[in-house]
């Protein structure tokens, strides 16, 4: 065959592509990669189930360090409840017992989640400290407001409302630290505001604060709470506000402490219905009954 023919012949042969295999190499990259990637995941899930258990714990820590949700002294029944927004709660309720009463303290520190949850504990401590050194509503909130101050920029607002309560007598000593007015519905339905006091604590570090004085009798019913519960909002952006609780409150004054605290969050909750918190909630419900009787 001459050489032209044997270059016609191989022109007009049939074309054959032959596809190339990767090579070795870069499969073994390709694992290697998707490998690094599945152990970064691993450790990424890890971290976040570590987080959660971490959250988990804190969030017990500030229920120890608050009171059990229903505590009886005497007469007199106080129930409690606090829901956080984010995590941990910068709100805390505490009922310690000293020589000349009950002293209860309910705090908000400003802010949301971990930032605010992280000082409740410094803040319960301090109120602890000086509840130990004086029995004075107003003598405590001062001393704590002094302390905070010393922190300088670094400590975060907080509104205070805190009480002596004598359970025998119903005769109640109080201080608000910029705390929302408490409320004292009588049984007679008379509704009364407390707010005596002074401004948020860590804000002014000579701020005076004075002390307020009621008579608990039976049948009345006092209600504490934060900002939290005032500033829920619904569909319509509308706040649940103070008309709102004291209507709430009105319509329960004659059940237990602890229904008057589930009867108020359930009005609070339904009136938000699927609106996410906005802030954290808490809510305090004291109520005295008739003098116990002994044979």
């Amino acid at each position: 065959m001459s050489e032209a023919g044997s270059k016609g012949g191989l022109g007009t042969g049939g074309a054959v592509e032959v596809q190339a295999s990767p090579p070795p190499r870069q499969n073994s990259g390709k694992r290697a990669r998707q490998r690094e990637l599945e152990l970064k995941l691993a450790a990424l899930q890890k971290d976040y189930a570590d987080l959660c258990t971490a959250l988990f714990e804190a969030a017990q820590v500030h229920r120890r360090l608050c009171a059990p949700r229903l505590v009886r002294h005497g007469d007199c029944e106080i129930a409690s409840e606090i829901f956080a927004v984010r995590h941990l709660p910068g709100d805390f309720f505490t009922v310690e017992e000293s020589s000349s009463g009950v002293v209860l303290a309910l705090g908000d520190i400003c802010g949301k989640g971990l930032a605010a949850g992280m000082w409740t504990t410094h803040l319960v401590g301090l109120v602890g400290t000086h509840t130990a050194a004086s029995p004075e509503p107003e003598v405590i909130v001062t001393g704590v407001n002094r302390d905070l101050c010393r922190r300088s920029s670094v400590v975060p607002l907080t509104s205070l409302f805190l009480a002596r309560l004598d359970p025998a007598t119903g005769r109640l000593d109080y201080c608000s630290a910029g705390h929302p007015p408490t409320l004292l519905l009588r049984a007679d339905g008379r509704l009364e505001s407390l707010s005596e006091g002074g401004p948020l604590l860590g804000a002014l570090p000579a701020a005076s604060y004075a002390r307020g004085r009621v008579e608990l009798h039976a049948g009345d019913v006092l209600l504490a709470y934060s900002d939290g519960i005032l500033e829920s909002r619904n569909n319509a952006d509308q706040e649940f506000g103070s008309e709102r609780l004291e209507a709430q409150l009105r319509r329960t004054r004659t059940a237990s402490a602890e229904a008057v605290l589930f009867s108020v969050l359930g009005a609070v909750q339904d009136f938000a219905a699927a609106s996410p918190l906005a802030d954290d909630m808490s809510l305090v419900a004291v109520r005295r009954g008739a003098p116990q009787r002994h044979a």
